[in-house]
């Protein structure tokens, strides 16, 4: 029996074109998509994984309309307003990774409060990555790291597991799975760090339709992987 992935990381790419290719505007797209932010949450919790990241809106992402972008911070109260009560009954805990203090008020005060009420749950983690940046949190890592080592906290000759907790990322589980809805095929600036190892699923699904079915093709792809983290398979082993 297959394994399931223990921490799945999506890009969710494409609601724009979806929004775009029914006649609608891009805040339409946008508003399908935080709807399938929590299908695929209660589907991959169903599933058994124990951690799901999401990149729901990126540093680079400042730079779009401001009305588009302030539509986006607006989305955390719709989607905790309607779905809270569903992800307590579901034992799912809700943890966010980025720039939390500069995010606007009221959604940063949502996701301090959604943090807060299922912090005590022990189901899968439903992780956000909201204004984040790959280059940020390691440039953020090196500085903290590099504090330490002035302030006589840490020692400079460290391994890569005592700088993994820098990371954002240091109390989740390595990331299996990164997949990437909407066609497109590069990273973006998500994860580069925690990525290194994982295994990349691209599909053209735009990601307001990416359903169980899709998520299934997905595991589907990953299960027929070779996972050997730069070792040889007993196959090769000679």
């Amino acid at each position: 029996m297959n394994k399931i992935p223990e921490h799945i990381a999506i890009i969710m790419d494409g609601n724009g074109r979806w929004a775009k290719a029914l006649g609608k505007i891009r805040t339409q797209g946008h508003y399908q998509g935080v709807k399938n932010v929590r299908n695929i949450a209660i589907y991959a919790n169903e599933l058994g994984v124990k951690c799901l990241t999401l990149y729901a809106f990126s540093t680079e992402n400042w730079k779009r309309p401001l009305e588009e972008v302030n539509y986006l911070m607006a989305l955390p109260k719709f989607f905790f307003d309607s779905y809270i009560k569903e992800l307590m009954a579901k034992n799912i805990k809700v943890m966010m990774i980025g720039e939390m203090d500069s995010l606007p008020k009221e959604a940063k005060a949502i996701f301090a409060r959604a943090i807060d009420m299922t912090k005590d749950n022990t189901g899968m983690i439903l992780n956000f990555a909201l204004n984040y940046g790959s280059h940020q949190e390691i440039l953020r890592a090196a500085k903290n790291f590099a504090l330490d080592v002035l302030n006589d906290k840490s020692v400079l000759d460290i391994d890569e597991d005592a700088f993994s907790q820098y990371l954002y990322t240091k109390d989740l589980p390595v990331i299996d799975l990164l997949i990437r809805t909407g066609g497109e095929v590069r990273l973006s600036n998500f994860l580069l760090y925690q990525l290194a190892y994982s295994e990349l699923v691209f599909i053209d699904t735009l990601w307001p339709d990416f359903d169980n079915e899709a998520f299934d093709e997905c595991l589907k792809i990953y299960y027929q992987r070779d996972r050997r983290f730069g070792g040889l398979n007993e196959k090769e082993n000679y």
